[in-house]
């Protein structure tokens, strides 16, 4: 049924595991809309009480393909937000079952953001956490301007988004981005048992406690996506956004103008 994913049940936890591991796990259109669909399926399977996301190979998910972005009969910046990005991180909050997130590799970009918005986030010792939108001119998305903020502070989240760093996956648990570091062998195994032991508690009871969150940590996150997705319009409307791309897929550095 699923082409970019790889989804299988466990008892009450449903796996969902990005899949396309020749790009690590970079999102286009149909690997987005897969994903919300097997969320809804999620949500509306009474047999499901838990939700395990994850990445194939040795990636979680490297962001946005930017093939897609840049191709001219793709979505555009535009729906690729209002119909990818948005839609995807407002389920993951929205779901009434916990979602526990499987950091095994690499996260970047859209695929960072997405993986802040889990309720559980566990990380292989490997993996890195890279706001990496700055370098080929964009905003960061999918939340991350108002996620990473709340998680991490406003000094580290500024400077990660500006700078791009890449953040190990202990640094990301010091400040407080993650659960906890998991060594990479163990991390399937470990993610599993966390996702069984919520699909054993009282479901609406987590689902009652996941909107009290949302309502503190994730409050006025709708608004948010929204003012990053006309930012990133504007942002993908300039020069440096061409230059980033360009110098991307020829792997040199980019000349940005500042315009």
């Amino acid at each position: 049924m699923y082409k970019y994913l790889a989804v299988a049940l466990h008892g009450s936890v449903v796996r969902i595991a990005l899949n396309r591991p020749e790009v690590f796990n970079a999102f286009h259109r149909d690997m987005a809309l897969e994903l919300q669909h097997a969320l809804r399926e999620a949500g509306a399977d009474a047999n499901v009480r838990a939700v395990l996301l994850t990445g194939e190979g040795r990636a979680f998910c490297s962001g946005q393909d930017l093939a897609e972005a840049v191709d001219p009969n793709g979505p555009g910046l535009d729906r690729i937000l209002r119909e990818h990005y948005n839609p995807l991180v407002l389920q993951l909050r929205a779901l009434r079952k916990p979602v526990v997130v499987a950091v095994n590799g690499v996260a970047a970009g859209a695929g960072a953001n997405l993986a802040l918005a889990g309720d559980i986030v566990l990380a292989a010792q490997s993996a890195k956490f890279i706001q990496a939108f700055s370098k080929i001119g964009l905003i960061p998305d999918t939340g991350g301007t108002l996620t990473l903020p709340r998680l991490a502070g406003f000094a580290k989240a500024s400077a990660w988004m500006m700078l791009a760093d890449a953040v190990s996956a202990e640094e990301a648990e010091r400040h407080g981005m993650v659960y906890r570091v998991v060594a990479d062998e163990a991390l399937a195994d470990e993610a599993m048992a966390v996702a069984q032991k919520l699909a054993a508690m009282p479901t609406e009871a987590l689902a009652l406690t996941k909107e009290a969150l949302n309502a503190t940590v994730f409050h006025g996150f709708d608004e948010q996506l929204e003012l990053e997705r006309r930012l990133q319009n504007l942002a993908g409307a300039t020069h440096d956004f061409s230059e980033g791309v360009a110098a991307f897929r020829e792997k040199r550095q980019p000349e940005f103008r500042g315009q």
